[in-house]
């Protein structure tokens, strides 16, 4: 049972979800739109122009007067913030650009839910850690990101907690799920490389806890809908280095195993710096809600890489294929049906 919890019918809508480029985002939108229809609606950067329909609308959330006017024309009671840009590179080389979508966009929100009871829960990520020590992070760990990305959404996360300290604040992984144009997400851009017969280099030394989006779905709603406040880490319990989740999206995709490549963060390119072993320990969260919110990805044992060759071992009677790579990496089996 969640404790400090509303009864389901009490999820505080309308619901306004932001960042619905990102895969956490239009994951949760779908559901969300699906679960409550009429009272869900998404933002997208005015820009991106391609990502529309029902419940989607242009707004950049820095422009406080458009969001001020969302606001009035929805009277939203609860907002997801799934917003930011976690384009490592593009922040390293315009950080005026990260400064203005990772934080100036929150003190905008922030601004506009100003003396409300807006209920707000946000989404942070795990490289607000350098990744230098053992993993298994903990909430009271002092945070220490090494990348600019990394350190607006540190500053995000103290915006919010000295403005509004009702909020939650989740520090997710990796989201496991499509994304709206096929390559904006960890899996469907490995997907996309090896599709296109194309190399692809991970890294084996830079460790995260990814969760699939269908359990993180189930886990927004969950907190939404309660009075949980503060930060909470909200990782996956399986930890993987990238290299790994390479293998996995190759090898069960059926992909040639040849065009993937794996190397050490030292021998990458200096920009973006790259984190090392950022894994997420999130008792905490399980504690709090008062069970296991997030299963591990990829849910089946036999799917986990054993060595750096394994990608390579197949057999006649593997059936694995990318139909089967969306049964079972873009969506958790135990919610099938």
């Amino acid at each position: 049972m969640i404790q400090n919890a509303l009864p389901p019918s009490q999820l505080p809508l309308p619901l306004l979800i932001t960042g619905v480029a990102g895969v956490a985002g239009y994951n949760a939108f779908r559901f969300f739109h699906k679960k409550c229809p009429g009272q869900v609606i998404a933002v997208r950067r005015s820009k991106n122009w391609p990502l529309s329909g029902d419940g989607i609308v242009p707004c950049n959330l820095e422009d406080r007067e458009a969001l001020s006017d969302l606001f009035d024309k929805y009277q939203f009671k609860s907002v997801l913030n799934c917003s930011g840009s976690c384009r490592l590179k593009s922040c390293e080389l315009d950080p005026a650009m990260a400064q203005r979508v990772n934080v100036s966009s929150i003190e905008s929100l922030l601004t506009v839910i100003r003396q409300t009871d807006v209920r707000l829960v946000h989404l942070s990520i795990d490289l607000v850690f350098s990744g230098t020590k053992a993993g298994k992070h903990l909430e009271r760990d002092s945070t220490d990101p090494v990348t600019i990305y990394g350190k607006t959404m540190v500053t995000a996360e103290h915006r919010i907690m000295a403005a509004r300290p009702d909020a939650c604040i989740l520090r997710i992984s990796l989201p496991m799920g499509i994304s709206f144009n096929g390559h904006a997400g960890a899996i469907d851009w490995i997907q996309s490389r090896f599709k296109n017969r194309k190399p692809a280099t991970l890294y084996f030394d830079e460790i995260r806890t990814p969760a699939y989006t269908d359990c993180l779905n189930r886990m927004f709603c969950d907190v939404l809908s309660s009075n949980i406040n503060g930060v909470f880490h909200a990782g996956g319990r399986r930890r993987l280095s990238l290299f790994q989740i390479a293998q996995i999206v190759n090898r069960v995709g059926g992909y040639n195993p040849d065009h993937l490549f794996g190397c050490f963060r030292k021998q990458a390119d200096p920009i973006p710096p790259r984190a090392g072993n950022v894994s997420l320990d999130s008792r905490h969260l399980s504690s709090t809600l008062g069970y296991e919110p997030l299963d591990p990805w990829p849910l089946y044992e036999e799917h986990i890489p054993t060595h750096d060759q394994w990608h390579r071992e197949r057999t006649h009677s593997e059936a694995y294929s990318p139909e089967l790579l969306a049964e079972v990496l873009y969506n958790n089996p135990a919610f099938a049906g």
